[in-house]
C-alpha cells in the first residue's frame, strides 16, 4: 500500500459497494484483492459474491482477517465461523486456509498470477513453522496405520501434539476448495478425523465424495453450529470448543477405539 496508494480504494464501510467495484474492476482487466474481516468480506456482501463476482465469471481474490474468532471482543458482528461453508456453497471459488504468514503470502502470491476467484483466510492463530504449501494439494505430515486425521491451517501443531503417540498419518491442507480428494484416497483409511478451524464438518461431504465406494467412519471437528455469546480470545475458544491439543485428543482417543 505505501509503494502503490494509487491502487488502494477505500469505499468505506459499503460491504457490498465493495465487492461490486471489485466485480467491475475485475471485467475492466484488473487484478482485485478485497480486504476485510471475514463477516464483512464474505457474510455481509454474499449476494454481491455470487452475482458481481460469480455470475458475472470475474476473478478476483478475498483476504480476510478475523477468522472464527479473532476478534470476538468485539462482539458477534466480527465472528465468522461460517465463512468458508459459504464460499464452498458457490461455484467455482478456490479457498486457502494458510498455517502461517508464510504460507499465507506463498498462496496470495501464486494466486494473484492467475484470475481464480480465491478467498484466502487470514487468522491470529499461526503454526510454529511454515511449510512449503502448494494450491490444491494436502501435505503428508506423518504418517501411521489405524487413522487419517486432515487438519486444516492453523490447527496443525495441536493436532501434532494431541496425535504425538497415536499410529495415524496426518494430513496438512492449506486448500479447503477445491478438496484434495486424491491425498485422501492414497491414505486409504478406513477411518478419518477432519479438524477445520470454522464450522465443524464443512468439508464432510468432499470426504465422502472422496470415500464414496470406500466403507469409512467420519469424525468431523470445528467450531459447532450453535449461537456465539462470548467474547475472549481465540486460545479461550479453541479451549471452550476443543480445539486445543487436549479437546482434539479427547474427541480423537474414544473416535479410535469404538469398533
Amino acid at each position: 500500500m505505501r509503494r502503490h496508494p494509487d491502487r488502494v480504494i477505500n469505499v468505506g464501510i459499503r460491504e457490498q459497494l465493495m465487492l461490486g467495484v471489485a466485480g467491475g474492476l475485475a471485467l475492466a482487466g484488473l487484478r482485485p484483492i478485497v480486504h476485510s474481516y471475514a463477516p464483512f468480506v464474505v457474510e455481509r456482501p454474499f449476494e454481491m459474491l455470487k452475482l458481481d463476482i460469480g455470475h458475472q465469471d470475474a476473478g478476483a481474490i478475498l483476504a480476510s482477517v478475523g477468522a472464527s474468532y479473532d476478534s470476538a471482543a468485539s462482539g458477534r458482528t466480527h465472528e465468522a465461523p461460517e465463512d468458508v461453508a459459504l464460499v464452498a456453497s458457490l461455484p467455482g471459488w478456490s479457498v486457502y486456509v494458510p498455517g502461517h504468514p508464510d504460507e499465507a503470502e506463498q498462496l496470495l502470491r501464486a494466486s494473484a498470477t492467475t484470475d481464480e476467484r480465491a478467498y484466502l483466510r487470514l487468522a491470529e492463530q499461526a503454526n510454529a513453522v511454515p511449510r512449503s504449501v502448494e494450491r490444491g494439494h494436502m501435505i503428508i505430515e506423518r504418517r501411521g496405520r489405524v487413522a487419517t486425521v486432515i487438519t486444516v491451517g492453523p490447527l496443525l501443531d495441536p493436532v501434532l501434539e494431541a496425535t504425538a503417540d497415536l499410529d495415524v498419518t496426518v494430513l496438512y491442507a492449506t486448500t479447503a476448495r477445491p478438496f484434495d480428494r486424491d491425498a485422501l484416497r492414497a491414505a486409504r483409511s478406513p477411518r478419518v478425523v477432519l479438524v477445520e478451524p470454522y464450522l465443524a464438518g464443512t468439508s464432510s461431504s468432499e470426504i465422502a465424495e472422496a470415500l464414496v465406494d470406500t466403507p469409512h467412519r467420519l469424525l468431523a471437528l470445528g467450531v459447532p453450529n450453535v449461537e456465539h455469546r462470548r467474547y475472549g480470545t481465540w486460545r479461550d475458544h479453541n479451549a471452550v470448543h476443543g480445539l486445543d491439543a487436549a479437546g482434539i485428543r479427547a474427541r480423537i482417543l474414544p473416535f479410535l477405539d469404538a469398533a
